[in-house]
């Protein structure tokens, strides 16, 4: 377009330049178009602008303009033009001002809103006018496909490339390119500490015991610095618990070669931003995956074998059907035990005075809502009692075998820490042969280097040595040579598995690994008894079996007396009364339900609460009870007439019951005694009853 004549309007506002490039790598390297868009200020002036009125927006140089994250500069120049203080954006290309057309738009319509013009190469614009709107708008919508183009023709090449394997990118500590080769780092101090990481991660199951025997042990673990003067060397420190958990879940160390394990995911952010970040991907979404393609440090079986323990390790996340780590605690089957209702796993929960009386419990469905109460409560010692006496009668013919595999595995895993120290010693004693020739090959009477060379060669001497001694110190302490003698006891105590098991020396969390080497889980089922349950091992070769466990009564069922007892019981107050029975049970030994002899209130208890009646009373004879009814008088009358001999009465012992002898004499007097007395309502009994 030809260049008319600005008019004095915009001419009085300010002349903004944006200046912006693609990538770093073209601000760094090709100055060229950085030179460029500087030279649009000779432009502007050209055009009329005074040197006080243009301003050069440059902040925004090697940042991507697909979006206004990280761009000031563009959201400084769109709050200028809605404020109306701009007469005309430059820019090389006014189509790469925006490369997201909603953006782009957004700008055109401010200004011309606002009466801005947009100035490039090509001409001037000015957005108010239909025909300038439309091509502004068909060059934003024109870079938009170029730039999907340029992407897609990328990502096809880099697809294709990383399908074959040859892909390059950053690889993780302990691989190395070697030509188009991935190797093993050719450093056997690096090898070791990777190798490190995995046997560790073997023996004690989580990540955090890694990275905690790291500590104990001294031990280092390297890092590759990428970018800047220390690009490519190995920095040694501290081994982390996320360092850990991205070594283990990383596949390159199984020998196999993997793209696509990250995607990007866009999402709006608080204040209304597009924010972009990596999130994993499931391995089965992987886009390529080559195995065997180099050398690794595991296989992929260990791989796939760490990464589920890894997610079984997890407390937070979904239950599953693997037992989780051995923790901390007295709970022999903690975290091994299913739940035969839901499939969930049980957890144990701390009940009684203080916490001190654990138990197995479900109450997924529960807490879910779904149940009102929880599946499972059983207490903890029954069901850790009858596995681990199935245990230690399950392993004790196959005792020596594991005692002999695990004694050469002990030493060998030393042996392996060992070697690692011996080669952190030799890198120490490799740096202070090198500063030492350094030294001996400069000239003497260069004091100015010769100085510094000195000081450095003392300072490597100084760090072999103390390397030296802390070796020392680690044989001392963890390097137990184990002599024949030793060994000798080692297989003795293997014969005997029952006393290993039950050593003080025998941590519980020990018990649990030896628990988990031969079981894989248990499946608690219950029963119609509701103080039987039953066990379903199922063992890690495959083969499961059951368990019968009776739970122990609670205190209710604990003190209450046995059917036995009762019947006893019975049958002795047919005939005796409660002193003898008293007498006759604590000779024969016998004592109350809580352990104590037996007393009157005991028996009297028992005959109340089990409806016992008091001794019967001699054929013939009647009860106190009995005369009421027969002659229609109350107890007192009857009473009086005990009291004053005119009945025939027999009583065991004071307070027991009378048994009462009514003759044809006695029973005549009394009858003509009622109907002639005057205390006593006229009774219609005849002499003939």
């Amino acid at each position: 377009m030809t260049m008319p004549k600005i008019a004095d309007l915009h001419l009085n506002r300010q002349a903004c330049i944006y200046l912006r490039q693609s990538t770093p790598g073209q601000v760094r390297f090709n100055q060229e178009s950085t030179e460029r868009q500087y030279q649009l200020g000779t432009k502007a002036s050209g055009l009329g602008w005074s040197p006080d009125r243009i301003r050069i927006l440059d902040r925004d140089l090697g940042q991507s303009g697909k979006d206004i994250t990280n761009r000031d500069d563009f959201k400084t120049l769109v709050n200028d033009v809605a404020m109306g203080t701009v007469g005309a954006v430059f820019a090389i290309e006014v189509s790469r001002l925006a490369r997201s057309n909603q953006q782009w738009h957004r700008l055109l319509e401010l200004c011309a809103i606002t009466q801005t013009l947009v100035i490039d190469e090509d001409g001037i614009y000015d957005p108010a006018d239909f025909n300038d709107s439309l091509i502004l708008g068909m060059k934003g919508t024109f870079a938009q496909a170029e730039l999907h183009l340029i992407r897609a023709r990328l990502h096809g090449g880099k697809l294709h490339k990383a399908a074959k394997g040859e892909l390059r990118f950053s690889l993780p500590v302990g691989l190395v390119f070697e030509g188009d080769t991935i190797v093993l780092d050719p450093d056997q101090e690096v090898q070791g500490a990777v190798r490190s990481v995995f046997q560790l991660f073997e023996q004690e199951g989580t990540a955090y015991a890694v990275v905690r025997r790291f500590q104990d042990l001294g031990l280092r673990f390297p890092r590759r610095s990428y970018g800047g003067a220390w690009n490519g060397r190995l920095i040694w420190g501290r081994l982390t618990h996320s360092r850990v958990l991205g070594i283990l879940a990383n596949p390159f160390y199984a020998g196999s070669y993997v793209f696509g394990r990250h995607q990007e995911h866009r999402r709006l952010g608080p204040d209304g931003e597009v924010c972009t970040r990596s999130i994993p991907v499931s391995p089965e979404a992987w886009r390529v995956v080559i195995h065997n393609h180099h050398e690794g440090y595991i296989s992929w079986d260990q791989f796939l074998a760490n990464r589920q323990r890894l997610k079984t390790n997890r407390t937070n996340g979904e239950a599953n059907l693997l037992p989780g780590p051995a923790r901390e605690g007295l709970c022999l089957l903690q975290g091994m035990l299913l739940c035969a209702v839901c499939g969930r796993r049980l957890t144990v929960r701390y009940r009684g005075n203080g916490g001190i009386y654990p138990v197995y419990q479900c109450s997924w469905r529960h807490k879910e809502a779904l149940d009102r109460h929880a599946c499972l409560s059983v207490p903890a010692a029954p069901l850790d009692e009858a596995v681990a006496n199935r245990l230690v009668s399950a392993v004790t013919p196959a005792t020596i075998q594991l005692a002999l595999a695990a004694l050469t595995t002990l030493e060998e895993r030393e042996q392996a820490i060992a070697e690692q120290w011996r080669r952190r010693v030799e890198r120490a004693r490799y740096e202070a042969d090198l500063a030492e020739s350094r030294y001996q090959a400069v000239d003497p009477n260069n004091r100015l280097v010769a100085s510094t060379l000195e000081q450095r060669w003392e300072a490597a001497m100084r760090r072999l040595s103390d390397l030296q001694g802390e070796l020392a110190a680690f044989e001392r302490q963890h390097l137990r040579a184990v002599t024949a003698e030793q060994k000798r006891q080692i297989l003795d105590l293997a014969v005997d598995f029952p006393a290993l098991w039950t050593a003080s020396s025998t941590s519980a969390r020990d018990r649990k690994r030896l628990l988990r080497l031969l079981i894989r889980d248990i499946t608690v089922e219950t029963t119609s008894n509701a103080k039987r349950l039953r066990l379903h091992l199922r063992w890690q070769g495959g083969a499961v079996e059951s368990l019968e466990v009776t739970l122990p009564p609670n205190r209710a069922d604990a003190i209450r007396y046995p059917e036995a007892f009762v019947d006893r019981l019975r049958r002795l107050a047919k005939t005796f009364d409660d002193s003898v029975i008293i007498a006759q049970l604590n000779s024969e030994g016998l004592t109350s339900s809580t352990g104590k002899p037996f007393t009157v209130s005991m028996i009297r208890w028992l005959r109340y609460r089990h409806r016992i009646p008091a001794p019967v009373a001699p054929e013939g004879t009647l009860s106190v009870r009995q005369v009421c009814e027969r002659y229609g008088v109350s107890l007192w009358v009857v009473h009086y007439w005990i009291q004053h001999g005119h009945v025939d009465t027999q009583q065991r012992r004071p307070g027991m019951p009378h048994a009462i002898t009514i003759t044809d004499e006695i029973d005549m007097k009394l009858r003509t005694w009622i109907a002639t007395s005057s205390h006593l309502p006229a009774q219609s009994l005849t002499l003939t009853e």
